[in-house]
């Protein structure tokens, strides 16, 4: 465990950090400094607003998560949005239209909201969801994807707009990505890494942390490599068991002190990259960020949920606002009975706490 560190003062309030490391990330990139100085400018005002809206007894999240399409390219092992019907065929029929997606992204321009994370599925299958997402320069949209889709087209798109941040998917080395993720996804993903570096666009990598794969993707060797083709992010994400079957791959309080002190090591050798981890995180922050504490979930269909790992949904994009989905009874109730605070060793809260979440329904 690792006592020096702390996520609060890391995010500083949610941003300033995560930009300022940004800001180094791209210092030898003068069009991304470029972007970043009038982006943290914007970020600043947003969190005005954020402010404002606090003082009146309204909490509004430092970023949203928008999953904005259920359907996908690959069929990795173990995935759980096709787990829980989240994803698969057949399922965009009733996916939120790109405009209505449009008018939300300004919506959180308004209230302040400074991030938003893009998921899917596969986000890239969306490409006027992410058109509309790259007019709103305020907000910096942070991608996960797949990385296979990201041929020339899409990068040229993400070099005109540099609040489009991809966010690339890795297991490990070649054997695990492909393993997971199907038969030449690493080299794809390699190729791509190429592509970025070589138009100077940020972009950030995200490993799904399993007992399997843990000492490989915290290592120094792992994000070396990944460090000199230009990547300058890691999201570390805990993996969450689909079924019974796949529980022992699932992290345990053993694998989260290794992330832990193995995270706080790389953070200290590369003071330009950024690292962080969900949801071990936030036991930092005094419990869990979802339901508006710190984020929440919008699915494909337009249901504002606590987070991606608690499906639950009360309120719906389709029919109001965002501010008003952030007043959703579900949301007030899991902060009044305190269900997201309190001790936090790691590990999804709302996850583990899926029976009591029902209830509330």
């Amino acid at each position: 465990m690792n006592g020096g560190f702390n996520i609060a003062e890391y995010m500083s309030g949610g941003i300033e950090n995560i930009i300022n490391n940004i800001i180094k990330a791209s210092l030898k990139n003068p069009r991304e400094t470029a972007f970043m100085v009038k982006y943290m400018l914007a970020s600043k005002e947003a969190k005005k607003k954020r402010d404002a809206f606090q003082e009146n007894g309204q909490d509004v999240p430092s970023f949203l998560i928008s999953s904005i399409t259920s359907t996908c390219n690959l069929f990795c092992k173990g995935c759980y949005a096709r787990a829980n019907k989240a994803c698969g065929e057949g399922l965009e029929l009733n996916q939120m239209s790109a405009q209505r997606w449009g008018e939300i992204f300004e919506e959180a321009k308004e209230l302040g909201i400074p991030f938003i994370l893009l998921a899917g599925g596969e986000p890239l299958m969306r490409r006027e969801v992410v058109e509309k997402a790259a007019k709103v320069k305020e907000i910096m949209f942070p991608i996960f994807t797949n990385g296979t889709m990201l041929d020339e087209a899409y990068i040229s798109l993400l070099d005109k707009n540099r609040n489009l941040v991809p966010i690339l998917s890795i297991e490990g080395d070649r054997n695990q990505t492909d393993d997971r993720r199907g038969q030449g996804t690493y080299d794809t993903l390699m190729k791509v890494m190429d592509s970025l570096k070589k138009k100077g666009i940020l972009y950030g990598a995200s490993v799904t942390v399993t007992t399997e794969n843990i000492n490989t993707v915290t290592s120094k060797e792992f994000f070396d490599k990944l460090y000199e083709k230009g990547c300058r992010a890691m999201v570390f994400v805990e993996y969450v068991p689909v079924t019974e079957a796949t529980k022992n791959i699932a992290p345990t309080d053993k694998e989260r002190d290794i992330l832990e002190a193995k995270q706080a090591k790389l953070r200290e050798m590369y003071e330009d990259a950024i690292f962080l981890s969900f949801p071990g995180d936030e036991k930092y922050t005094g419990g869990c960020l979802a339901a508006g504490r710190g984020f929440f979930h919008i699915n494909t269909n337009g249901g504002a949920e606590p987070c991606p790992f608690s499906p639950f949904s009360d309120m719906n994009l389709k029919n109001c606002t965002l501010l008003e989905a952030l007043k959703s009874p579900l949301f007030q109730k899991l902060k009044e009975y305190e269900i997201l605070s309190g001790e936090h060793s790691g590990g999804c809260v709302l996850f583990e706490k899926e029976d009591e979440v029902k209830k509330l329904l």
